[in-house]
């Protein structure tokens, strides 16, 4: 295991919800964490912004940098690479976690939903990984982490949102397009999903789930952990299972993780 003391990790959508709790279990180590998410501003229906998710980084013992960035814009996405190498020497790790959901039918979805979700979820994944990858040469550690599912043809998981489903089905097919073209780079590129379904703000914006019956972000972050403290050669091109991660790690009670321990969690879209 490789400790993340001094590692910098660029992190999409780092404001709240799964790409918070990554970014607050590598503070522990005193990583240092580029927070790179839209919410400079307080959001009138979601908790947190840069500032705030900056603030509990460093109570968690890392150093932080909020930058407010829109990644389906290349411009922001290069000021942020080149202000977190500038503040903290160069970038480890970058995780692709920012994504936009819609669980619509094709005539329930409007095109700019449409848009927004390949351009967030596919063509963020590609930009962020395209500007991120010359610093991530130069690391001894480098690693892209993507949170992304296993691909599969199945047709269970097109019917209903099939824009949604095709978005980030592209972002793993690009994690994994990538890793094989810089094979010989000693980098580890990994998709990372849940098991079940996690309880995060953004959650509460889609009606019908029981939240009692979700885990909550910590069990996605400490899969997250134990797949970035690895070697970049022990593990590559990997589309991992946050609780099959932390069962290979020797962990055997989950309830810890339950929002409720008396409720069986809901499996997550994507996994049988």
């Amino acid at each position: 295991m490789v400790p993340l003391n001094k590692k910098t990790l660029f992190i999409t959508g780092a404001s709240r919800g799964i790409g918070l709790a990554i970014a607050l279990r590598a503070a522990q180590d005193g990583a240092n964490i580029a927070v790179v998410a839209k919410t400079a501003d307080p959001h009138p229906r979601l908790p947190g912004t840069i500032y705030t998710a900056a603030e509990s980084i460093e109570k968690a013992g890392g150093q932080a940098l909020p930058i407010a960035t829109d990644i389906r814009f290349e411009e922001q996405v290069a000021s942020a690479v080149e202000q977190t190498v500038h503040r903290f020497g160069g970038i480890d790790i970058l995780v692709n976690n920012a994504s936009a959901i819609q669980l619509s039918n094709t005539k329930q979805t409007e095109l700019k939903r449409f848009d927004l979700m390949l351009q967030v979820n596919l063509r963020g994944t590609f930009l962020c990984s395209r500007l991120c990858l010359p610093h991530l040469q130069k690391s001894g550690h480098a690693h892209i982490l993507t949170m992304a599912p296993p691909i599969s043809l199945e047709a269970k998981w097109f019917a209903g949102h099939a824009a949604y489903t095709v978005s980030k089905f592209g972002m793993a097919m690009m994690t994994f397009g990538i890793a094989a073209e810089f094979s010989e780079c000693r980098i580890a590129f990994n998709c990372l999903w849940p098991k079940t379904i996690i309880k995060t703000a953004a959650l509460a914006m889609i009606p019908g789930i029981d939240a009692d019956r979700c885990r909550t972000p910590e069990i996605v972050a400490d899969a997250a952990y134990a797949i970035l403290t690895k070697e970049p050669t022990q593990l590559c091109g990997q589309f991992c299972i946050d609780e099959e991660i932390l069962k290979a790690e020797g962990t055997t009670n989950f309830d810890k993780y339950a929002v409720n321990p008396k409720m069986e969690p809901i499996r997550d879209l994507f996994v049988d």
